[in-house]
């Protein structure tokens, strides 16, 4: 038996279709056939070969233990069909989601149940070979994360975009009915971003996006107002007009300089600045002003397998909008990142072997 994966066999040059033997799971490991998997953005950067610093500096995917060909896909949704002697043989046919932010699991980071935060990660889709594929190896069943009745390309989706919106949104402050929350890019993440916080709070949210397309979309998804952050100064103009103030909190989904510039600039006192996106860039930021205005800027990366057990529930109970989801044939993956690239996709995209 063969499958099929698309690989990158060289940076920044479309993926290569190539057939492998289904690998057999050993020790405690679980195969699982691909049902959907999502198309992230940070996908582009592992395509690309590294990710940028600002200021010039990038951290090089080689220098980081990458080897080619590599085979990308960190949203993955399907079914173990086949278990290691060592893995729980029940679990074969059960139908789940993959947490992908696997680290080594001996770690102090692993055995507090923060595997995202390990040194030495085995992360799925980036470290190893994910689900761009037929079939994945995970290492163990507890890693597949029953769905129910969800949508398999909504589950899939839900390892990535939506845990990373889901753990931005528990490192906010307690917010009431007279805070507002910004919500800083608008595309799929920021959107599953929107349509959780409309209903794990009570704050108001505004959403910032340059593409009217995607505002209007912001708006469906909850948002009580929306405004383009094309122009800085009138970006925060705006915002501050529609608060009577300074936001509460403000999340950034795009990560460049100049929304995390713009970001901190419409802080007040107490604000919360909660950064998530990688496009990379510097900002400047005064120490004083910090420790005087009790000003919090807090990175945010994906999240826990905790906190996917406990999105999955949430999304279980069908309050929450689901972000739009368009299906392509994985064979498509070339022309979906190639979109992805010149940010002509509203929502996400899901693969369907």
């Amino acid at each position: 038996m063969k499958m099929k994966s698309y690989q990158i066999t060289q940076f920044a040059q479309p993926l290569e279709k190539r057939t492998y033997a289904i690998p057999e799971p050993h020790g405690s490991e679980v195969l699982v056939k691909v049902d959907a998997c999502g198309v992230c953005h940070s996908d582009l950067h592992l395509w690309s070969g590294y990710y940028d610093l600002g200021g010039g500096k990038k951290i090089s995917l080689i220098d980081r233990g990458a080897t080619l060909p590599f085979t990308m896909g960190h949203e993955v949704a399907g079914k173990i069909v086949a278990v290691g002697p060592d893995a729980d043989q029940s679990s074969i046919g059960r139908a789940g989601v993959v947490f992908p932010w696997i680290g080594c699991g001996k770690c102090s980071s692993c055995k507090r149940g923060e595997e995202l935060m390990c040194e030495t990660s085995r992360t799925i889709g980036t470290r190893k070979d994910g689900g761009y594929s037929d079939y994945v190896l995970v290492p163990h069943e507890r890693y597949v994360v029953s769905y129910g009745n969800l949508d398999p390309r909504l589950a899939a989706i839900a390892a990535c975009s939506g845990l990373t919106a889901y753990s931005a949104i528990q490192k906010l402050p307690a917010l009431t009915g007279d805070d507002h929350v910004v919500v800083v890019g608008a595309g799929g993440v920021g959107l599953a971003a929107i349509s959780l916080l409309a209903n794990l709070t009570s704050a108001k949210i505004i959403a910032a996006d340059i593409s009217a397309a995607k505002r209007n979309g912001a708006i469906r998804a909850g948002a009580a107002a929306a405004v383009s952050n094309e122009s800085d100064a009138q970006f925060i103009e705006d915002t501050k007009q529609i608060c009577g103030g300074s936001p509460r909190a403000v999340i950034d989904f795009v990560g460049t300089q100049a929304t995390g510039q713009t970001a901190l600039a419409l802080l007040g006192r107490g604000g919360h600045m909660i950064v998530v996106g990688l496009f990379g860039g510097e900002i400047t930021v005064s120490i004083s002003m910090l420790a005087m205005r009790n000003i919090t800027i807090q990175g945010s990366n994906v999240g826990t397998l905790e906190e996917l057990r406990e999105l999955v529930a949430v999304l279980q109970e069908g309050k929450v909008m689901p972000i739009p989801i368009a299906t392509r044939a994985m064979s498509e993956v070339n022309d979906v990142l190639d979109e992805l690239t010149r940010g002509q996709v509203a929502g996400r995209i899901v693969l369907a072997p």
